[in-house]
């Protein structure tokens, strides 16, 4: 018998066991008994036994099972779905981040990689589906379209489209992430066609991101074939994307939190064209708030329908991206289930994926790290090729633009200009290091608004990509703090009289720990307090805001490797 033939035996014998187990002939591997579950093709709660077999719902009816768990008082729910996360915003090494999200009822993920591929290529990308593999926490990945982001970057790598194409072949990579360059789109960049029509020639989904774009601009994005948005701001917005026929990424995540301005989209006209999404998601938001059903929890605070709300968060994420036998329950589908108490509280009670229990009542089944290759958890663990510096490389001569921070956003103003730190104006020196290829450039300039007094803060997150990005009031402590995060291979650092009063270690890639999540955010929150103590405003992320500072498509003003540039004209200032 040829290997055609065995296999083909094999996927002929799986299904004659669950037709067996579909009819009643044989016992399911598991059934949930009394199951009162969430029909999300009917919009209706209904109550049957659901059979399990081989990972798979056979039947809803009544049956019997080898394991047999009584449903009586709770709520089945198809398994949650993350739409679009970035992994390494949850700052923690993959298999903690599925630690951290199981207990939630989340069971897939579709994430885009573009952080750690700005820092490694297509290694940060292939590093992240080795630790990815064999989780049951089911991973899909969307191909990164903007490494980097502009031509002002200086990453560690620019990704074209010959360096895409071999991932397609990987059965977890279903389409293009996000594409950010909505400009390159609207004015046929021929580097962004090119992933785009590679995207469509494989039969891949492609993601957007376009906050604010309109009229005909919207319609040759659209156009163009990228078929959803997580950039949306207002309902308005969302409603002018729906009807050009876009998915809406309802995004409720810890940077940006759109779900209750979004939340009049969550109604039967326009709901089927919305799903959930994080986009990114801190350790102490996962830790104290959850995660998809913590979205789920607060759209129907917000008066949304509950069975619209979990179709949200199921149906809607496998139907956008193709993931057939995904998102619902019902015979044929995947057996990934979130047991709740009840629709409005929406406690996770237990967690099953595959059709096994993974979390049950506060209590997670043990998860091993995949095995990455070594080679590149050795490239994981050096990313950084900058000398020590020294403090007059932080000095500067006449005067330099400042970058006027906006309270409680991510955008800025162009504040003018200033020669010298000045604490009591909050004008304070900033800086961005490349890190990735020894070049030794430094951009410098100056910032308003982050109320520092003292010292200086550090960190290697700097989207997208990832230099360093440091602010001080005074140049020896930025030396010091950009030298502290050098020689630990990336994080987070407070540096007060050339001492660290705060730090986090991110040493794989400059972006995520190998510790626990627990431990990181102890870490975190310690360094956030050491920063405030030093004078940053309150209500200020002290790094979640530095780390947007260098990122030259969010307006109006950054800072790049090479200076200060404007976002609008594309041009240093």
């Amino acid at each position: 018998m040829t290997k055609f033939e065995n296999s083909v035996l094999s996927r002929r014998e799986q299904p004659q066991r669950r037709m067996e187990v579909a009819t009643g002939r044989q016992r399911a591997d598991l059934v949930l008994k009394n199951a009162t579950y969430v029909n999300v093709f009917s919009n209706e709660l209904l109550v049957a036994d659901i059979a399990v077999c081989d990972g798979v719902v056979a039947g809803i009816g009544s049956y019997e099972g080898l394991q047999e768990i009584d449903m009586t008082g709770k709520i089945v729910c198809p398994g949650l779905i993350d739409s679009h996360i970035h992994l390494e915003s949850s700052l923690v090494s993959p298999v903690e981040f599925a630690r951290a999200v199981l207990p939630h009822g989340t069971t897939a993920v579709v994430t885009d990689p573009h952080e750690i591929a700005n820092v490694m290529g297509v290694d940060g990308i292939r590093f992240l589906l080795q630790a990815t593999r064999g989780l049951p926490l089911k991973v899909h990945f969307m191909l990164p379209s903007c490494v980097p982001a502009t031509d002002f970057d200086e990453a560690g790598a620019t990704l074209t489209q010959a360096d895409l194409e071999p991932l397609y072949d990987d059965p977890r990579v279903i389409g293009l992430a996000e594409m950010m360059n909505a400009f390159g789109v609207t004015h046929n960049a021929p580097d962004v066609l090119d992933k785009i029509a590679a995207a469509q020639l494989h039969g891949k989904p492609i993601d957007g991101h376009a906050p604010g774009l309109s009229g005909n601009d919207l319609n040759a994005y659209a156009a163009a074939g990228i078929d959803s948005d997580h950039e949306c701001a207002t309902a308005a917005e969302g409603l002018e994307k729906l009807r050009r026929g876009q998915y809406i990424m309802i995004r409720e995540g810890t940077a940006a939190r759109n779900l209750q301005a979004l939340a009049p989209l969550l109604q039967s006209q326009y709901a089927a064209r919305c799903l959930f999404c994080t986009d990114d998601k801190h350790p102490s938001d996962l830790l104290e708030k959850g995660h998809m059903d913590a979205i789920v929890r607060a759209a129907i605070g917000y008066g949304a329908d509950p069975i619209w709300a979990v179709r949200a968060a199921s149906l809607h994420a496998a139907q956008r991206f193709g993931l057939t036998g995904r998102g619902a329950i019902a015979p044929g589908y995947c057996a990934d289930f979130t047991v709740v108490d009840d629709l409005h509280s929406f406690q996770v009670e237990q967690v099953f994926c595959d059709g096994t229990a993974v979390y049950t009542n506060g209590v997670l089944c043990p998860l091993a790290a995949p095995a990455v290759e070594k080679n590149l958890q050795d490239r994981a663990l050096h990313t950084f090729q900058v000398a020590p510096l020294q403090p007059e490389q932080f000095r500067t001569q006449g005067d330099l633009a400042v970058m006027g921070m906006v309270p409680g956003q991510i955008i800025t103003v162009d504040a003018g200009r200033a020669d010298r730190v000045d604490t009591a104006k909050d004008i304070l020196k900033i800086a961005v290091i490349e890190r990735h290829h020894g070049t030794g450039h430094i951009g410098l300039g100056y910032i308003q608004g982050y109320g520092l007094k003292h010292g200086a803060v550090a960190t290697s997150i700097s989207h997208d990509s990832h230099n360093i990005i440091v602010v001080g009031a005074n140049d020896a402590d930025m030396a010091a703090a950009a030298n502290r995060i050098v020689q630990q291979g990336g994080g987070i650092t407070v540096v007060k009289d050339g001492e660290a009063v705060g730090n986090v270690v991110l040493e794989l890639a400059g972006l995520m720990s190998q510790s626990d999540l627990v431990t990181v955010n102890r870490n975190l929150e310690d360094a956030k307090a050491a920063a405030h103590t030093l004078g940053v405003s309150a209500g200020i992320d002290p790094f979640m805001t530095l780390s947007f500072m260098s990122l030259p498509v969010i307006p109006s003003v950054r800072l790049c490797t090479r200076g200060m540039m404007d976002v609008a004209t594309q041009r240093y200032i």
